[in-house]
């Protein structure tokens, strides 16, 4: 498929350059920060999906699947509002979830350095000779791309973008890979503590995707006090897409933490397909202000105290049940054991 140009016959209105991604992999798609197009530090030019058959909906990111040993094609659409000629470059690139559970894709390979092995799904994309693509002012370009699942691939999808980039300006495009084959939905979440306080408590934790497909997770958490049940959280969808094998470390506000008190905390995470995944963690909620800080410590100090004068009557008590009685109810006169009579010391 040859390289197309076309005009823009009219100035468009301003789009947005994101860096596209979705919140599932049929769900619906959410943008991550971006750029304006026109704005004084942005590319000038856009690239997205290349719209399908006529009347079709835009497409806010691809979605290829395929066997192994396919090769599926598509193409990518770059347009150039301004008023002066631009050179992109494009190329294909790994997806990843960062520490944090944000979308990011992976740099280019610098010669001499082994961080990137090239051989992720990125390096399955292929734009031929129209890797680079000059764009006249106010014109069009659909750029073809082809997808080549290698002989063996895993089964399960495999996070790509394309990459569009010009004098240190990045654009990415969301690509879905899917390979056929089992599909495993799976998921854990581990490492359940409470963070901050005086009222800005947070329960941090960490998921982990151990499937091989992607995962949009819901959480809600139980919170369970010593007083009574405590305050916790509906299931809500998490503001993240779990790629298949990485590891994310999230917070979640915990509005109406008790004052004081002993929390059991369970968290339970679901996703579509995934068995249910639990995780607990006990906790001490403190009373946040001064004057209730001092008040409890006023409050164990005289418990102690308490304490330690019971332990003390105590012990009296024990030493004195041990003593010999020294006092005897009456004196027996002292007689002869022979006669049987008694000795009072006087004659007869």
């Amino acid at each position: 498929m040859p390289l197309l140009h076309t005009p823009l016959l009219h100035t468009p209105r301003r789009l947005g350059l994101a860096l596209l991604t979705a919140a599932a992999l049929l769900g619906a798609p959410a943008a991550l920060p971006a750029q304006a197009a026109g704005a004084a530090d942005g590319p000038g030019w856009t690239a997205e999906p290349a719209a399908g058959r006529a009347g079709a909906a835009a497409r806010p990111y691809f979605y290829l699947a395929g066997s192994p040993g396919t090769v599926l094609d598509d193409s990518l659409a770059l347009a150039n509002p301004t008023d002066q000629e631009h050179t992109v470059t494009l190329r294909g690139a790994d997806a990843y979830n960062t520490a944090d559970g944000s979308f990011a894709v992976r740099p280019p390979a610098r010669p001499g350095t082994d961080g990137n092995p090239g051989a992720g799904p990125g390096s399955w994309i292929s734009f031929g000779r129209g890797a680079t693509v000059r764009l006249p002012a106010r014109t069009r370009a659909v750029v073809p791309f082809t997808v080549t699942l290698p002989p063996g691939s895993p089964p399960g999808d495999h996070p790509a973008a394309l990459v569009a980039a010009e004098a240190g300006h990045e654009v990415a495009v969301r690509v879905h890979l899917r390979v056929s084959g089992p599909a495993v939905a799976a998921l854990t979440v581990e490492d359940v503590a409470v963070r901050g306080g005086a009222g800005a408590e947070v329960i941090t934790y960490t998921l982990v995707n151990r499937g091989n497909v992607t995962l949009a997770p819901t959480l809600a958490v139980r919170a369970d006090g010593r007083f009574g049940e405590a305050p916790g959280r509906a299931p809500h969808a998490l503001p993240v897409e779990l790629l298949p094998g990485r590891r994310v470390a999230l917070a979640e506000p915990w509005p109406g933490a008790p004052e004081f008190d002993r929390v059991h905390l369970t968290l339970t995470v679901t996703a579509p397909g995934a068995p249910r995944a639990t995780a607990a963690a006990s906790v001490w909620c403190l009373p946040r202000s001064p004057a209730a800080r001092t008040g409890l410590g006023l409050l164990a100090l005289g418990a102690t105290t308490a304490a330690a004068l019971l332990l003390v009557r105590a012990r009296r008590a024990r030493r004195a049940r041990k003593a010999p009685d020294r006092h005897e109810d009456h004196v027996r006169e002292p007689h002869s054991p022979a006669t049987g009579r008694q000795l009072t010391g006087a004659s007869r």
